[in-house]
């Protein structure tokens, strides 16, 4: 596969999973955004664009300093985040959304409750940045000290992000963060009664089986 042939794939990948975030209920609009890592190159969702209306030629790709690589459109507002996440990490791909039930929880707590084991999919529980204007540095480095040995965090009165080594597996713990504060808030909300959490020991058990989940290849 050319370079080329690489980066035309990863648009469509792109695309597919900002698509999905509407679909799920993730993102309203265009908040939210999606990137994914190629080589020394950063493909990003434009700023402004419904996810519906892109295509092929509207291809928005940064290098790691930001500056423009492809195409004519500006990229996402939030692009500080992202960048600073493929700087601080091996990540090659970053989901960003304003889900509600996540949101929520960034107002009420500093660290989302272990109430899962999938807590451990995320490295352990899951810490809230604090509050900074987006489009930031200052949110941008908020966001790197909550993500310390995590690979997603909340945003205070702001959302999520969450990396992985694809855009499939970031999505996917996106949906995962997202759901355990559903459940969290709902366990929360039943008066007189505490929610039952788990151990940080627990956490290290699910994390280590985990790492053994799905098929062997």
């Amino acid at each position: 596969m050319t370079d080329r042939e690489a980066i035309d794939r990863a648009w469509d990948e792109l695309v597919a999973t900002a698509r999905r975030t509407v679909t799920d209920g993730l993102v309203v609009g265009t908040s939210g955004n999606v990137s994914v890592r190629v080589g020394d190159l950063v493909l990003v969702t434009p700023s402004g664009v419904p996810y519906d209306r892109l295509g092929p030629g509207d291809l928005t790709a940064v290098d790691l300093d930001g500056h423009p690589a492809r195409g004519t459109l500006r990229p996402t507002s939030e692009l500080p985040m992202h960048l600073a996440v493929y700087r601080a990490t091996d990540a090659t791909a970053v989901v960003h959304t304003h889900a509600a039930h996540a949101t929520a929880v960034s107002t009420l707590v500093t660290e989302l409750p272990p109430v899962h084991y999938m807590t451990a999919a995320l490295g352990g529980p899951v810490r809230v940045a604090p509050y900074a204007l987006y489009g930031t540095e200052e949110l941008a480095k908020n966001m790197l000290a909550a993500l310390r040995d995590r690979t997603g965090c909340l945003l205070r009165n702001h959302g999520t992000i969450v990396y992985g080594d694809t855009l499939d597996e970031a999505y996917d713990r996106t949906a995962q963060l997202e759901w355990m504060c559903r459940v969290w808030l709902a366990a929360s909300a039943l008066p007189g009664r505490e929610p039952a959490l788990l151990t940080p020991e627990q956490v290290d058990a699910a994390g280590e089986r985990l790492r053994g989940y799905g098929q062997r290849r």
